[in-house]
């Protein structure tokens, strides 16, 4: 029967009902757009990290596992390095974050950087030639526009697209590293320095080495901190992302309360005719509960559809500042977060429902 009735009762306020809907849906969407791009940002960056082929980074004293630090290392630190017990290569990289501090510059040595991690792979152009040639992965490529033989703008200064490559390397732009320390007047010095051993079952005697000689230089190996990077780890994130999410409970216990009270508003007479039938305190309120319940749980499969819209849309406007994912364990927690503020805003219209009299609802106008 409550069923029957709520059916009835959106089927024939279907603008209400799906404003209603889409307006729950909004914070839902939001959180796991939010939750989305959390984690695209640290599996990207783990997978970049990867790339780079090495068992073991090296950064400047005091510098934070995501910090991107410009040049304090000595360069030459590098040739130490290459000398050490199991050392196959080491190689120092430039990191030059970019304005909006969502990608980076990274200059490196074409050479020992081919040797660590393969070399590239080119979907067109090619390698470094003159000094004012830059490399760019697909995403990068696509997300301005570019393609080899284009000319770009960045740290101020014109570069030369040599070739486009793919992506899941280290970074997304890639100079070459004398350059770039000419560029910012930082010659001599690299922001980090990545090693490969000749067996990856030494790395974690190497790091303690590393870290016992090298102190108090920041060591690591690659799978150390790939574990280590999380959403929780990036400063201000997972506080911006509570916010958020306090957001959307507000957003949705406010909009289904509206809902809610404009439904009971208008359906006064309904209610005084169900209790002259005999409905109880408890039938109607549960009522007014199940409406907000389909409600809520539309709101959230509408919320989870539009995740994969802008999924999409970062991928076409952005693949490269913005990579979404798409975590599905978020999907009951935002639908929970959904399902209470529905039914929490529901609460007072229903109460209101509830203690209506049943004359005077009927002679209700």
């Amino acid at each position: 029967m409550i069923l029957r009735l709520v059916w009835e009762n959106v089927r024939f306020r279907p603008i209400r009902t799906l404003l209603s809907i889409m307006l729950i849906a909004v914070p839902v969407t939001l959180i796991l757009t939010l939750i989305g791009l959390s984690n695209g940002f640290v599996e990207d960056s783990k997978k970049r990290s990867a790339g780079v082929g090495a068992d073991i980074l090296i950064k400047p004293p005091g510098s934070a596992l995501m910090s991107l630090s410009s040049g304090p290392l000595p360069e030459k630190l590098g040739e130490a390095l290459s000398k050490e017990p199991h050392v196959v290569i080491a190689t120092g990289t430039y990191v030059a974050p970019l304005p909006g501090g969502f990608d980076s510059v990274s200059g490196i040595d074409p050479a020992a950087f081919a040797r660590m991690s393969g070399g590239f792979i080119f979907t067109e152009g090619h390698n470094f030639q003159r000094p004012d040639d830059m490399l760019v992965d697909t995403y990068y490529a696509r997300q301005h526009h570019l393609e080899a033989g284009s000319v770009t703008k960045v740290l101020n200064h014109e570069w030369h697209v040599a070739g486009v490559v793919e992506p899941g390397k280290l970074a997304h732009l890639f100079v070459q590293l004398h350059v770039l320390q000419d560029l910012l007047a930082n010659n001599g010095r690299v922001s980090q320095f990545f090693v490969k051993l000749d067996n990856p079952n030494h790395t974690d005697e190497m790091v303690e080495y590393f870290k016992k000689k090298y102190d108090p230089d920041p060591v690591w190996s690659i799978r150390e901190m790939q574990s280590l990077v999380s959403v929780d780890n990036i400063p201000l994130l997972a506080t911006f992302i509570h916010v958020v999410i306090g957001i959307g409970v507000v957003i949705g216990f406010a909009v289904v309360s509206l809902s809610m009270y404009m439904a009971v508003l208008q359906r006064t007479r309904e209610i005084g005719i169900l209790k002259s039938l005999g409905a109880t305190k408890g039938f109607v309120l549960e009522l007014i509960l199940a409406e907000a319940t389909f409600l809520g749980f539309g709101g959230t499969v509408i919320g989870i559809v539009l995740s994969f819209v802008s999924r999409s849309v970062m991928q076409i406007v952005a693949p490269a500042s913005f990579p979404q994912a798409i975590v599905y364990s978020w999907w009951p927690i935002a639908g929970g977060i959904a399902m209470g503020a529905a039914l929490m805003g529901a609460l007072y219209p229903g109460m209101l429902a509830v203690r209506q009299d049943p004359i005077e609802a009927l002679a209700y106008e």
